[in-house]
């Protein structure tokens, strides 16, 4: 059973990738071979047209807009969770940043996970306090 689920739209990247396509695919006209990269960038741009957070009874898990790629966490490792703000040098999608791992796909706001390894990594939403109090509820 889910206790939160919640979809952030991409707006961020379609809005930065959109004319990436349009100045590729019209660039194809002179030069052929531009529209596999206008495809490319709009098959990246499906990819990340989304990310959905979900939280289960004994999992957190989260997933861009094609359900790929998908990351799990059982909750019993996350031993704290702070909303955060990113800044526009972190950028979108899934990189490395000082953080950990930073999965998001519009705004800036995210969630810093710790696990209990010791091991961090942000998970990016448009309501990091909501999300950030739903995996330390119940922990002491």
């Amino acid at each position: 059973m889910k206790t939160y689920k919640h979809t952030q739209p991409g707006t961020t990247i379609l809005r930065c990738m959109a004319p990436i396509i349009v100045i590729f695919a019209v660039g194809a006209f002179v030069i052929h071979p531009l529209i596999l990269t206008a495809i490319l960038v709009g098959i990246i741009a499906w990819i990340f047209r989304s990310l959905t957070v979900e939280i289960t009874e004994t999992d957190l898990s989260w997933y861009f807009g094609s359900g790929f790629p998908r990351k799990s966490v059982p909750l019993g490792d996350i031993v704290a969770a702070e909303p955060i703000r990113t800044t526009i040098w972190n950028g979108w999608g899934i990189h490395y940043t000082g953080r950990g791992w930073l999965y998001n796909v519009s705004g800036n706001g995210a969630v810093a996970i710790t696990l209990r390894s010791g091991k961090h990594f942000c998970v990016g939403t448009d309501e990091p306090e909501v999300l950030a109090r739903q995996l330390t509820s119940g922990k002491s």
